[in-house]
């Protein structure tokens, strides 16, 4: 045996390669370079997750010069035909830290593209040691040189590109497979298919992290130490067949309302979440408690090591009225105790118990239990002496009104602040409407400085509106016949966004610029906006004059008593316009589109209702005190002005929440929004978990987890859609699965036809489509619209903080990213791939590549060009036909986020790094400067395409345009000959001439370009007189 140390490359397995064959599947093989030596697998048949287990095995030169080697694999697909094979994608893995035989496990490596539009996915597991117990095994359909002509070939026109700042994201022993692109694709045969085996990695070795492309999981990360837990780290995972369904919807069976799912049963009260049992424990008040020189007193209710502390109350006078409930899960005793003590004192005053099979049981709607008087024991286990307590204690569920503000035994270690941030509310958003300032001009403005315009030749004149911190100034003021200087003519609208109650004011100014920067104040008017006129419709407002305050001191309001000679005024016409829908998200996903004014609203047409009843796996967010990883996770549901807030389960990587609510739906098209965050309230002392990114940090924000979009019209109605919806987090590192939300839904609809009526009508109020806003005021608009929702909700207790509120109306959605641009750009080619297949099906059929084929059409052809009035009726019926075939195939659950469909799997760190990034941006000039590069080179493509797009517009221009006079001639004289042919011959004959010249068989065709399309290209366009 030979004891040459030898490179071993395991190829053991692929998933979820692209399908490359036409039929929806692949025959891949790997192909191997090491040291200019090629080998590859064998070939496995029509599967897009192949296994092949097979040991390449390269000699190696020098062992001292390994550490500057690498390997490089390709995954191809064969082709039937010939030699040819389609590229899959590659992977470089340097051999600088290769491990020992002893020591080798299977590592996942994304699929690299070749190119910026290249279709490639998917992930190949390989091993890679050194050994010296391996043979070098000649094979048929592997072992060959690198020195081939087809390979000098495809060397010559590879090349290398590093993307600048992307992310290491292999462990610390592995380097990032760098980004190779091919010029061309490598083609070859073809052997049987196998099903895939999982692979079962070392549970002791860290998991490097990986991006995948299908509906697997997309990354994989690390064991955070001491941060972790059976139900923590969502994102990670072994690399296995149960893995292919983790990015995906997951239908659930879940005990709803106490019993089994009905899927028909009528809405009640609670019927869409599991019912959670508690033991509520209402301490209301005290008396005869008496303490030498008086004091306070509080109550406190212990259950087993919970215990519960109500607040002070004096002890003339102890009055508490407030709930504790302990869930039952967590009830460790037989019996409750409530003690009545002195302030800060260990000692109690007076003790009684309750024996918790003696506690009975409440079911709402039944009332609630009457509080009783019960005499106390004192220390020394008497009666006589002790006071008196009112209490009730009873077993109940959640649905009990008292749970909301209940003290829960889960917050027993939570301080003051941390109590109140956790308990469940239901937020309104604001009333907004759109306020429309138009500032028509103003006269007799008088200059503020003695001299000030004596260097000018004239004053620049311009008007300023403000409403709270909405500004917004008109152009400055320009000459016009008739009039002077000192009376500007302006004449622009401006739209500023005010919320109910109108407590603001609108500050109009007048302000003349003296310099760069430099405006001089020459008078302003302040309004309030409660005493604007409101408007239902598009009939435009009043037009008043205002007296400018030209003291700049004086803080008046409209129209200052000043008594004066002479005084400058400004002429205004403003409105609230009512008929307008305010949107504070975007248009896309939309939860609301009512106009503002509440008498335009339409009855609404169902009702929706939500079960929030807990997630599963959530990623550890925080770390508390040392003691490992931590998340205090909360749901907060957004649809049209109703925000909801759940309970924040405290300390749980796999929190229930079961809480219910409703909202009464207006239009079918819209869509519900629930995120997940981490309340970062519940604990002063804690820290960011290394695997929370970028948003945890300790104390400050709530850290997003995840968000569930849901669009009402994909829902039945009168059903209940039980599901777990992955929770997908896009950060710098890759996507990454934070966890699972389980859900359930119903959407009732009392009256059909009314949801059917909506369809057709406008998705907008009335007001959009009379005077339209263009897209740049819209997208203005809503930001306003966010500030002021964002600023309300974060005043209410316990308050929706900023950060949520922007996370959930996707507040920067706006800005520019190279993944969503890619993923733009794909939906587009989706869209028209329809149209391409069926363009590449006349082609065949016109090419007479399938005869059957091209005669049935042919005689379609002919059966329609006599009987022309069948084809409508024939396009819709065969439209009406499909639609009704694809009905037993139609989506059985709500669509959710694809990361496919969203370009997120195979993305590069530097584009994921410039997507995160601030506006402006904070990154390195060199970093700056390659984006700037890559901008460039896919602008230039865009560029080039819309350049041919307006030369083929500039020839039709060109036909009767004289500027190539021969061809001009030649275009009339044909039409008038065209003319004459279409007026002798009749329509059927010429079109049925038409198609049986165009279906021509290849026998009778030329491989040259029709005359006309040679004329067409040969006419003149504007391209040779751009610089």
């Amino acid at each position: 045996m030979n004891s040459k140390q030898k490179l071993v490359v395991e190829v053991v397995r692929a998933r979820n390669l692209m399908p490359k064959d036409g039929q929806g599947s692949s025959s891949a093989f790997v192909e191997v370079e090491f040291e200019n030596l090629r080998q590859r697998t064998k070939v496995k048949h029509k599967d897009l997750n192949p296994v092949w287990k097979e040991k390449l095995v390269f000699d190696i030169s020098n062992v001292a010069d390994l550490r500057y080697r690498a390997v490089e694999v390709n995954v191809f697909n064969e082709r039937k035909s010939g030699s040819n094979r389609n590229f899959l994608g590659k992977v470089r893995i340097s051999c600088s830290n290769i491990a020992k035989e002893v020591e080798e496990i299977p590592q996942l490596y994304p699929l690299e593209k070749r190119s910026l539009f290249s279709h490639v996915r998917g992930e190949v597991s390989l091993k890679l040691y050194l050994s010296t117990k391996e043979q070098i095994t000649k094979k048929g359909y592997g072992n060959e040189p690198a020195t081939s002509s087809s390979f000098v070939k495809n060397q010559k026109n590879m090349h290398q590109q590093t993307t600048p700042g992307s992310l290491d994201l292999q462990p610390h022993n592995q380097q990032r497979p760098q980004q190779k692109q091919l010029t061309q694709d490598n083609k070859w045969p073809q052997p049987p298919r196998q099903q895939p085996k999982p692979v079962e990695p070392n549970p002791g070795e860290f998991k490097p992290v990986v991006f995948t492309t299908g509906p697997g999981p997309s990354l994989r990360t690390p064991n955070i130490s001491g941060v972790g837990g059976s139900g923590g780290g969502g994102g990670t995972g072994d690399f296995s067949s149960s893995g292919l369904n983790e990015f995906t919807i997951k239908e659930t069976n879940p005990h709803l309302g106490g019993g089994s799912t009905n899927k028909d049963k009528n809405s009640s009260t609670h019927d869409l979440v599991e019912q959670m049992q508690y033991l509520y424990v209402r301490v209301f008040k005290a008396r005869d408690f008496s303490i030498f020189g008086g004091g306070e007193v509080v109550a406190e209710v212990k259950l087993g090591n919970y215990k519960g502390i109500t607040k002070r109350a004096s002890l003339s006078n102890p009055e508490w009225d407030q709930v504790f409930a302990f869930s039952k899960d967590s009830i460790q005793s037989s019996m409750v105790e409530v003690f009545v003590k002195e302030t800060n004192k260990n000692d109690y005053l007076g003790r009684i118990w309750f024996d918790l099979n003696e506690v009975p049981k409440r079911v709402p709607p039944d009332s609630q239990l009457a509080p009783q008087w019960y005499r106390m024991e004192d220390k020394r286990g008497e009666k006589a002496r002790g006071g008196e307590v009112m209490v009730s204690v009873w077993f109940g569920t959640q649905a009990d009104e008292a749970f909301a503000e209940a003290w829960q035994s889960k917050a027993a270690n939570l301080n003051f602040d941390g109590v109140c941030s956790i308990k469940s509310k239901v937020y309104l958003s604001p009333k907004l409407w759109y306020l429309r300032v138009t500032i028509i001009e103003a006269q007799d403005i008088v200059s503020g400085e003695k001299g000030s315009t004596m260097t000018r030749s004239f004053s620049e004149l311009s008007a300023k509106a403000q409403v709270g911190n909405q500004v917004m100034k008109t152009r400055v003021a320009s000459a016009v016949p008739n009039r002077s200087l000192s009376n500007p003519f302006w004449n622009e609208d401006m739209m500023f966004v005010v919320a109910e109650p109108f407590e603001d004011y609108l500050m109009v100014s007048v302000e003349d610029r003296i310099g760069p920067g430099r405006d001089n104040l020459l008078g302003r008017v302040l309004i309030p906006v409660a005493s604007i006129e409101r408007l239902t419709d598009d009939e435009p407002a009043v037009s008043k004059w205002f007296t400018l305050d030209t003291h700049c001191n004086n803080m008046g309001l409209a129209e200052p008593k000043v008594v004066t000679r002479f005084g400058s005024r400004i002429h205004i016409r403003l409105s609230l316009d009512g008929g307008y829908h305010v949107l504070d998200e975007s248009a896309l996903y939309s939860s609301d589109v009512r106009p503002t004014v509440k008498q335009l609203w339409k009855p609404h047409i169902g009702v929706l209702e939500m079960g929030i009843l807990g997630a599963t796996g959530l990623t550890p967010m925080k770390i508390k005190d040392g003691k490992g990883g931590s998340t205090d996770a909360y749901c907060v549901a957004k649809y049209g002005q109703k925000w909801v807030r759940t309970r924040t389960a405290v300390d749980s990587l796999a929190p229930k929440w079961n809480e219910q609510y409703s909202w009464e739906v207006f239009d079918p098209c819209t869509i519900i929004t629930v995120g997940v965050f981490d309340n970062s309230h519940t604990n002063k002392s804690v820290g960011a978990a290394p695997g929370a990114g970028a948003g945890a940090v300790a104390g400050a924000r709530d850290s997003p987890i995840g968000k569930v979009r849901i669009r009402l019209s994909t829902l039945e109605s009168n059903r209940v859609y039980t599901h777990s919806y992955p929770l997908l987090m896009l950060q710098t590192s890759g996507v990454k699965k934070m966890g699972e939300l389980h859900l359930a839904i119903r959407l009732t609809c009392a009256n059909m036809a009314n949801v059917l009526h909506m369809y057709p009508l406008p998705l907008l109020p009335k007001m959009h489509y009379v005077r339209p806003l263009s897209v740049n005021q819209l997208e203005s608009l809503r930001h306003q619209a966010l500030n002021v929702v964002a600023t309300r909700l974060s005043r209410a207790e316990p308050p929706l903080n900023r950060d949520v509120v922007e996370y959930m109306l996707d507040h920067g959605s706006h800005m520019w990213s190279m993944r969503r641009s890619k993923a733009n750009f794909f939906r587009i080619i989706s869209v028209l791939s329809s149209l391409i297949a069926f363009w590449k099906w006349v082609e065949s059929v016109r090419s007479w590549q399938k005869p059957v084929h091209s005669v049935l059409f042919l005689i379609v052809f002919l059966v329609f060009d006599i009987f022309p009035e069948l084809i409508l009726p024939f396009i819709f019926l065969s439209l009406s036909l499909s639609g009704l075939w694809r009905y037993p195939s139609r989506p059985r659950h709500p669509p959710h986020m694809d990361t496919r469909l969203s370009c997120a799997e195979m993305v590069y760190g530097d584009e994921l790094d410039e997507e995160f990034d601030t506006f402006p941006t904070r990154r390195s000039a060199d970093i700056i400067r390659a984006r700037y590069d890559r901008l460039r080179s896919v602008a230039g493509r865009i560029q080039t395409v819309v350049g041919d797009l307006a030369t083929q517009g500039e020839r039709l221009q060109a036909l009767l345009s004289w500027r190539d006079p021969r061809a001009t001639l030649l275009f009339m004289v044909s039409c008038l000959i065209v003319a004459m042919v279409f007026y002798v011959v009749p329509f059927r004959v010429v079109v049925g001439l038409c198609g049986l010249y165009a279906l021509r068989p290849p026998k009778f065709k030329s491989k040259l370009p029709s005359p006309a399309l040679s004329f067409f290209r040969r006419l003149p366009s504007k391209a040779d007189t751009l610089l």
